[in-house]
């Protein structure tokens, strides 16, 4: 269902250099399908298209229902990196982009404004309101804080007994501050399965139920992520993944190539950037190594971030998401004085001219010093949708192991959290206050 297309770099690799890279990718391919690599506990994920049964789903929908009938149109979805952003992009990839749905699902949790959460409790006084928590722990600071005051908001609004039955959270099966919390007031939880990571988590109840609740098809969704995964089971060179994994090494290890920018040319996948983004960032980003993961959403950043790309600093190659067919039809028109000039493109499809800047800025940026590659999918829908976030997953555990990393960690994210705890006199924290109050 995922096809890649790495002819935008046969101008700056040679054969050769690609199939010993090839080679390199098929040994991680082993190493992940074997089981045998660093973090090898958090390989749930992998199967997780054909693991997720229909009693799961059945649950996801049992909440959308129960709300529906109360007439609840906001949901607030509370958490922080994987525990939001695979639904995020998935909501906002199928959403009209501009009707009001009718029900709304936002997100909270994922940063420290006070504006935002202020601006969030305006929108919930004019909605009828629920909520998913969403944290393993149920002490990370951003969505603790931000459920701490959601949560005393829909009590005081629907009373104590109502907010049991309007909060759901998803965390741990059996111990942390959340699920003590839930046991204590009556929650429905679901669990976030311990084998799975959370930038892995698109296909647990993590992303499944904001996204039954926000009113589409979750089967569609698994249904192309086993698909997805069948097809990369394959040992193959011909894999896509491997094909993925093995090119943007070559193109970082021998090509200088420090700076991936994934591209789109569809608003609706601005999401998928920003998912993709903490999936390779946060998994490869460790050591030294890394490729850093950017994004640009043309033909918007063409005008903005296109001079760069063009003709700066050539540190970076692009992968552009390509969708080939438009859900939706709109004609250019011809025009009797033609002012504009666009005469010329009367009863052509703006998709065919988004295909046109697509491919003229190919063209662009290879002659400019810019390897591309395309991963491409038919359309936008339920079922692309769940091939394409296991496409990404599992060809990040193949680039990890190439580059070397373990897949499934993230030591890094602690440090700033040390700081901010001493900074905010957390209990337990006071040395490392003098300490860092010294340093500014």
């Amino acid at each position: 269902m995922v096809k890649i297309n790495l002819g935008g770099c046969d101008s700056f690799v040679k054969n050769a250099e690609y199939q010993k890279y090839v080679e390199k990718a098929l040994a991680a391919f082993d190493t992940l399908q074997g089981g045998q690599g660093a973090g090898n506990d958090f390989l749930g994920w992998k199967t997780l298209p054909v693991d997720v049964d229909e009693k799961l789903v059945l649950e996801c929908e049992a909440v959308r229902d129960c709300w529906n009938a109360k007439g609840v149109d906001l949901v607030i979805a509370i958490g922080i990196g994987g525990s939001y952003l695979g639904a995020k992009c998935a909501i906002e990839a199928l959403s009209h982009s501009f009707k009001e749905p009718r029900t709304r699902v936002v997100f909270a949790g994922n940063n420290l404004s006070e504006e935002y959460l202020a601006e969030l409790m305006d929108l919930a006084e004019e909605k009828n309101v629920a909520c998913i928590v969403i944290s393993k722990s149920g002490t990370t600071t951003e969505p603790a804080v931000a459920f701490r005051i959601v949560k005393e908001y829909i009590e005081k609004k629907y009373g104590k007994a109502e907010a049991s039955e309007r909060i759901v959270a998803i965390t741990d099966a059996a111990k942390g501050a959340l699920k003590t919390l839930s046991t204590k007031e009556g929650y429905k939880t679901f669990v976030v399965p311990d084998n799975v990571g959370g930038r892995y988590s698109v296909l647990t109840p993590v992303g499944l139920l904001p996204i039954v609740v926000a009113g589409f098809d979750v089967r569609a969704m698994l249904k192309g992520a086993a698909a997805e995964m069948k097809e990369l089971a394959a040992r193959s060179a011909d894999n896509a993944a491997v094909q993925y994994a093995a090119m943007r090494n070559l193109l970082h290890a021998e090509k200088g190539k420090a700076v991936e920018i994934l591209v789109t040319y569809n608003p609706k996948l601005t999401f998928l950037a920003e998912w993709w983004k903490q999936l390779y960032g946060e998994s490869e980003g460790k050591e030294g190594k890394g490729i850093y993961p950017a994004s640009v959403a043309n033909t918007a950043d063409l005008h903005s971030m296109g001079q760069f790309i063009q003709e700066g600093s050539r540190v970076m190659f692009e992968t552009v998401i390509n969708v080939v067919n438009a859900n939706r039809s709109v004609v250019i028109g011809s025009d009797e004085l033609n002012l504009d000039q666009l005469n010329y493109l009367a009863g052509q499809h703006v998709n065919h001219c988004n295909a046109m800047a697509q491919l003229g800025t190919k063209i662009a940026h290879i002659d400019g010093g810019v390897p591309q590659m395309e991963v491409s999918i038919d359309r936008i829908n339920e079922e692309n949708l769940g091939a394409i976030f296991y496409f990404f997953e599992f060809a990040c555990g193949v680039s990890a192991y190439l580059l070397g990393i373990n897949p499934f960690n993230q030591p890094g994210v602690e440090a700033y959290k040390k700081n901010m705890f001493a900074l905010l006199r957390k209990p337990g924290f006071e040395a490392q206050t003098e300490a860092i109050l010294k340093r500014i």
